[in-house]
Parts: structure tokens; sequence; C-alpha cells
């Protein structure tokens, strides 16, 4: 017979076995989340634990399948006001999973689905961990995008299990693990099945002891790990690999590696206290602040539709027009990610078979490196085919275009699928062809829509779908859920010249190419905006785009837009000499030898006449460029180009990489104050000209001292 005491999010069973499960399933939510609010009902289970008489084993499982536990609410974390409060709140998690560690018996964490943050902080408590091979289960400790660090023993525990060297990289990055990896790195003990999760736990707690389980070094590992000296060579290590892509803007790296190593050296009772007290400091500083916003707009973005109540319509199948790079990347996301069948259409039998094999070498690298199976990779191909006609088509529930930037084409594309595919959605994947145009001779315009992939598909998570006046509210949330299924994190953006992304980065990457005509070395530009928190310099970043592309939608954006968005004329020069950037090999940068696109290309310069000397500061090259992009921004807010400041922020961190850590273009207008903004705009203004000029919201909106996030 099994008596069980019931909990609301915690429930403590006892097994006529003398085995204690503590299950987990918190009411109402579709994952664990750990909460301060569960901390009686979790004492109250300890207490029963530590006084239970013939007590032979814990095992630690979720009852949500899919969800052992995704981590601590964050939420949490901005109710508090002060640093003390928050290392408090560590402070209590970190005494929890201690009594965990500490209790006579051995502990065991059945693992399926998401075991991340705080969740792979228990389980490090336990005494051993068993995962399912699922696709859902992954582990990881994820806190540095958010820019904290673990702050309920991961910094103390995880190295003591793997060592410091295998645990600062997992930590510095929030690197998610499959079970395989996890294994291998000695984090689970053993990888079960999902159907025998439970008994497989159960008979490792009646079988083993408690343990605190210590990383078996090997001899050179022991010099490194043993040693005051190994361990300031790794830890200088690590600090140089952060910094090199961060660039100083992310102070938790730091703080991640100061924890770790003072644990490693004072033991781990000094080393939870201080990673207590990194922790708070940490979730006062403006980048977490900014990082947990972030976060908090992704979580509410996954909740909406796109168009109010309406609800999307099911999606069986898709058909991909144009077997090219983009079409391949938007076949791949739509078989491997969204599971659903993609038929690929193009005139070459060459277009079609590149865009499977596109396909197979991504999924076959994954089985390489143990993410996927085999018989995975199988399932997945078999969901892609290929036609060089419309067979196969009738039944598509949308169509996704992606051929070549031209207006006739695309009108084109849209009468064939009206006609082979005739309940299909239109989708076209134009960077820069107002929607609205292509859907002017439509017999069905309310089923036309655009939904803009940024390159490469497979790997950049962003997504604008975009409405004409005639797109119907079931087509847009049919395509924002399609999106969301393919992977994406996808904004609605209204209709115009660049829509929201593109043009928010024209002005950016013009006004950096007029610090390059005027004598500023391309490298000083590109370091800037680097130093300043993007991923690549916007001269790089226009070799990587195409020089060609770039020149191609400028004067359709100055057409639309005016004046401020001309490019400068002498680019025209770039062209003559077919240099076209990283696709042929010849652009800004250098792509010849054996670090190809790391070097500048000295030859450029004597084409452009430009005489380069480096006289600006990296601040003030910085502030030219993206002042110039925040005043775009709000003129697309005040244009209803995007419905919100929050989508915003969203689209430029995930379609241009603006600095996460600065909060999207709103936010970090925000924190400079919008009357800051306008006072160095119209000091610009006044030594450059009417580029520099001031949206009217901003001037309107200093004037009142209004703020993009009020609260």
């Amino acid at each position: 017979m099994t008596t069980t005491t019931q909990q609301p999010a915690f429930r403590l069973e006892m097994r006529d076995d003398h085995i204690a499960l503590i299950r987990i399933d918190v009411p109402g939510d579709s994952m664990n989340t750990l909460k301060a609010s569960f901390a009686d009902e979790v004492t109250a289970v300890l207490e029963n634990l530590e006084q239970a008489k013939d007590l032979k084993g814990v095992v630690v499982i979720s009852d949500k399948p899919g969800s052992f536990v995704a981590g601590a609410d964050i939420s949490m974390i901005d109710g508090l006001s002060n640093a003390a409060d928050t290392e408090s709140l560590a402070r209590q998690g970190q005494a929890m999973f201690d009594r965990i560690e500490q209790l006579k018996v051995p502990v065991v964490a059945a693992i399926d689905g998401v075991c991340l943050g705080g969740g792979l902080e228990l389980a490090l408590a336990c005494h051993y961990r068993i995962a399912t091979d699922s696709s859902k289960t992954v582990l990881g400790l994820p806190e540095v995008q958010l820019g904290l660090l673990p702050g309920s023993g991961g910094t103390q525990r995880l190295p003591r299990v793997i060592g410091m060297q295998k645990a600062l990289p997992l930590i510095l990055t929030g690197k998610q693990l499959r079970p395989k990896q996890a294994k291998k790195l000695g984090i689970v003990d053993d990888i079960v099945p999902a159907s025998i999760l439970l008994e497989a736990a159960i008979e490792l707690a009646k079988t083993s002891k408690p343990r605190i389980k210590k990383v078996k070094h090997s001899f050179v590992n022991k010099i490194l790990e043993g040693t005051g000296f190994g361990r300031g060579i790794i830890v200088k290590k690590a600090r140089e690999q952060a910094q090199a892509k961060a660039q100083g803007n992310y102070p938790a790296l730091d703080k991640i590696i100061d924890t770790i190593a003072f644990g490693v050296e004072h033991g781990i009772e000094q080393g939870l206290a201080y990673e207590a007290k990194q922790f708070a400091e940490l979730a006062m500083t403006p980048q977490s602040k900014q990082l947990r916003g972030i976060f908090f707009a992704t979580t509410e973005m996954k909740k909406e539709t796109g168009a109010g109540d309406v609800k999307p319509a099911k999606v069986n199948k898709v058909g991909v027009l144009g077997g090219g790079l983009m079409g391949g990347g938007i076949a791949f996301v739509t078989a491997a990610k969204a599971g659903i069948p993609a038929r690929i259409k193009d005139i070459n039998p060459t277009g079609i078979s590149h865009a499977l094999r596109y396909s197979y070498e991504l999924l076959n690298k994954k089985v390489k490196r143990k993410h996927m199976r085999r018989s995975e990779l199988e399932r997945t191909m078999l969901k892609l085919s290929g036609t060089l006609d419309y067979s196969g088509f009738k039944n598509a529930d949308v169509v996704i275009e992606a051929v070549f930037e031209d207006l006739n084409l695309k009108q084109q594309m849209v009468a064939d699928i009206e006609r082979e595919a005739p309940n299909a959605i239109f989708a076209t994947n134009t960077s820069s062809l107002p929607i609205t145009q292509i859907a002017a001779q439509a017999k069905h315009p309310e089923r036309v829509v655009g939904l803009h992939y940024f390159s490469p598909v497979d790997k950049m998570p962003l997504a604008e779908i975009i409405t004409h006046p005639g797109t119907s509210a079931e087509t847009i949330a049919t395509t924002v859920a399609l999106a969301k299924r393919q992977g994406k994190t996808p904004i609605v953006v209204k209709d115009g010249a660049g829509f929201y992304v593109n043009r928010i980065l024209a002005p950016y990457m013009n006004e950096a190419a007029r610090m390059v005509l005027a004598g500023e070395p391309i490298e000083n530009v590109d370091r800037a905006l680097v130093k300043c928190g993007f991923p690549v310099g916007p001269i790089k970043l226009m070799d990587e785009v195409g020089i060609d592309v770039a020149a191609k939608v400028a004067p359709i954006m100055e057409n639309e837009l005016g004046e401020r968005f001309a490019a400068p004329a002498a680019f025209s020069k770039l062209l003559d000499d077919e240099r076209k950037g990283k696709k042929n090999k010849k652009g800004f940068y250098d792509y010849k030898g054996k670090k190809p696109g790391k070097a500048v290309d000295e030859s450029v310069y004597r084409l452009l006449d430009i005489q380069p000397k480096g006289q600006m500061a990296a601040t003030e090259v910085a502030d030219r460029a993206v002042l110039l992009m925040l005043n775009e921004a709000a003129y697309c807010l005040a244009e209803g180009i995007i419905r919100s400041p929050r989508d915003g922020d969203i689209g430029a961190i995930f379609g241009i990489g603006f600095p996460p850590f600065r909060g999207g273009p709103f936010r970090y207008m925000d924190s400079l104050g919008i009357a800051e903004v306008v006072k160095r705009l119209q000091g610009y203004e006044q030594q450059f000209g009417e580029r520099f000029k001031p949206a009217p919201l901003l001037l309107e909106m200093a004037e009142q001292q209004q703020l993009f996030y009020p609260n």
C-alpha cells in the first residue's frame, strides 16, 4: 500500500519499498519553474525525508512530460529592489539544495525534457542523474544570457562534477547539452528511454550509496586544476576568450570566472556565499535588466497570434518557390524544425538538388555531433521533395516564394499559385519590394503576405510578417504560427520600403560608409561598432550581405523615403570594379590568403581615392552610426510600420544583432533619455545636415519628458 502527502507543486510519495518520490508539477503552467513561494512546500518535503525511518533512497521526477524544471521564475528578481534581498533569495535556494545533497540516502534526479538553470542546479545537488533519450531533453545553465550567473550552486557544483576547464565554457556561454553530450562530460550517469525512466531511477536509488561526485582528472588536468598556478592559467585563458567577443560589455562573464575560481580555492561553503553575493550584484546591473526585458518580451510574444483573437488555420503542407540559398534554408526550417512536409519548385534540377543537399548537410552535421540519430535525419529528408512544375502543390496550405527580386516575376508567381494551389496563402520572402505591389493583381489579395527571413535562415531567429492593407487576419495569424513552428520569433510589420529591419539598417550603414569616405580607416569603423556591441561591423556586414544587394536596395529606399536615405555616390566605383563582397571574394576585405576576410583590402582606398587617417574617437564613430538607426526606429513607430517599441526592440536585436545588453533601440533611447538623444542628433545636424534631423516623435517626447517604456 502507498501513502501520499498532497502538495500543490512538490508532492512527496512514499513507496512500500522505502523509496521516496518527489514529484514536481507546477499547477497551471506548461513548464515547471522554481518560485520563491514554493519554499514552504519544499521545506515540508525535506523535513519528512529527514525524519523518515527505513528510507532507502529518493527519486526526484517531474509529472510534466518534456519538462523536468525549466529554471527559476525570473520575475522573482524583478520584484526585488536591492542586492541584499536578491542575495537572500539566492541563499534560500542554495540552502534547499544543500539539504538535498546532505540526505543520508542516495538521491537520483530522473530527467525528462527541459532541465535548465535552477533545474540543473537541483539535479546537480542530487547524487545521481539519469536522463531520457528524448529529443526534448536538454541540460544547461543559461543564466549568462540574462546577464546573471547560476545562483543556486551551479558555479560550485558543476566544476566539482566535470572540472573547471569543462564547466567554464558551459556556464560562460549558457550552452544547452543533449543527453549524450551530458553523459560524455559526466553530468549524467545514464541515458534511458522515457518509458523506463522511473523504474531505472528507482533501481539506481536502491542499489547505490549517497555520494558527492568528484571529477576524475587526467594527469595533465591534475597539474592544471590541482595547483594554484595551473588554475591561474585556466582563468586567464577563459577571461581572454570570453572578452574577445564580449568586448567588456557583459559584466556577468568576469563574475562567473571569479566565482568559479573562488569556490575551487576556498571550498564550497565559502564559494556558495560568494556566488550569492555576485548573483545579487549582477541582478542589479542595467545589462541584466535589459537582457531580462528581452526574455520577458519574447515569452510574451510566444502567446500572441499577431491578429488578436483570430486563430491560425492548420498548416499541413508547405510549397517553396526557388531552390537557392534562401529557398533551401526555408525548406530546411519547415521540415526539420516545424516538422511540415515542404515541396520545392525550381526551373532547374540543379536548384532542387542544391536545396536538398543543403538540408542533408545541416542534418548530417547534427548526426556527426550526436545531436540527432541517423533515423531522424532520414525521416526529416523524407519530408522534402522537389519538382520542376507545380505537381504536388494543389493541397499546399502555404506557398513561400524565394525567387529573384523582380516585381513582374513575383506577380506571375502569385497568379501561378492562385491557379495551382487555389486555397494557399502566398507568402513572399522579398526584402525590398512592397507587398502591396506584389498583391496588386491577385484575385485573393487577402491571402498575400510578406514573410521575410534573414540569411542564413537556419541560424537567424527573426522573421518579419509584412501585411498590406488587404491581408486578412487569418492569413496573418497562420503565417505567424508557421514562423513560430519554424523556430522564428516573428514580428508583424506594415508594408513600406525596407519594412522595419532593413529600413533602420540602411542609414546606419550609409553613415559608416560616409565616415570611411571621409578618411576613417575601415577597420576603425568596424572595430568601433563591434566594441559598441554589434556582432560584426557595418562595412564587414556590407561585404557579407553583398555590396551589389545594398546598391540595388538604396535607390528604392531613397525614392520612397527621401534624401536621408541617399547612399554615398562614390560607391558606384565599387560595382564598376566588380566588388560584390564575400560572394565573389572581392570587397572591402581581402578574401585571399590563410585568413580570408580578416584584413582590409588596401586597394579599396586607392579605388575610392581615400587617404585613411583615423582621426575620430571610437565612441564618436559608434554614436554617429547608431543615432541614425535610433532616429529611423522612431520614424517607423510613428508611421505604424511596427506595432510597438517592444516589437521594434526584438526586431533590431534578432534581425541585425543590435546589442542585446542595451535592450534594443527604444530601451536604449529610454536609458539615454529622449532629450539627450534629441540633443546629440541636433548637434550632428548642425555639423552634417538634414539626415540627422530628429524624428518629430522624438522632439515631442523630449518636450513632454516621455519614455517609450513608462513603467
